[in-house]
């Protein structure tokens, strides 16, 4: 971010709080305005990321072809409507067709998407759609289950409510596999 745009930026958030009835020069909020531009900054980081670059070439050559699964990834992203939080968990699974892909490039793909202004929706298929693009797997399958701050502090005010998103690209789409997929999501995870 140029220093110009900086300034400007900080000014503005003084100014929003000055608004809010507040006194910006505050000892509590002296240094607020920074702290909530940094805070921005690594938010919606995800707009520098390049899944190419993520990836890093850590995909290898693998004649496994039965469904790999990494469940339980933590996701938080910001409500593009109202710039308000929303968190949850990731699933994501794929049959391979010759390659595999590291295990920890997966929860970065999800960072990478979840870190920019989002709805639910096309977080969930941009995720599924990096992963098929990449990898050109025989099909690609992505559960998001999260809550949302924007229906839990405002609005409806409803605080267990969540909302699951699926996107399923080839072989995924047959309902035997995706039946399998979900299955294995509702099984619970023994941990050691």
């Amino acid at each position: 971010m140029k220093d110009l745009d900086r300034s400007v930026l900080l000014g503005g958030i003084k100014n929003f709080i000055r608004t809010l009835g507040e006194d910006p020069e505050r000892e509590g909020l002296v240094r607020t305005p920074e702290r909530f531009l940094r805070s921005m900054e690594f938010l919606t980081s995800g707009y520098k990321a390049d899944v190419s670059k993520i990836i890093n070439n850590a995909v290898f050559h693998e004649s496994y072809n039965d469904m790999v699964i990494v469940r339980d990834i933590e996701m938080y992203s910001l409500c593009e409507h109202h710039i308000l939080p929303f968190y949850g968990r990731c699933h994501v699974g794929y049959i391979p067709n010759g390659k595999v892909i590291g295990l920890s490039k997966i929860p970065r793909i999800v960072d990478a998407f979840a870190r920019r202004l989002q709805v639910q929706e096309r977080l969930t298929n941009e995720i599924s759609d990096a992963l098929q693009s990449h990898l050109a797997p025989l099909g690609v399958g992505v559960v998001i289950e999260a809550y949302h701050f924007c229906m839990m502090m405002r609005g409806v005010e409803k605080q267990n409510s969540y909302t699951m998103t699926s996107s399923m690209l080839g072989a995924f789409q047959n309902m035997s596999t995706r039946a399998e997929f979900l299955t294995l999501l509702q099984n619970h995870r023994g941990r050691g």
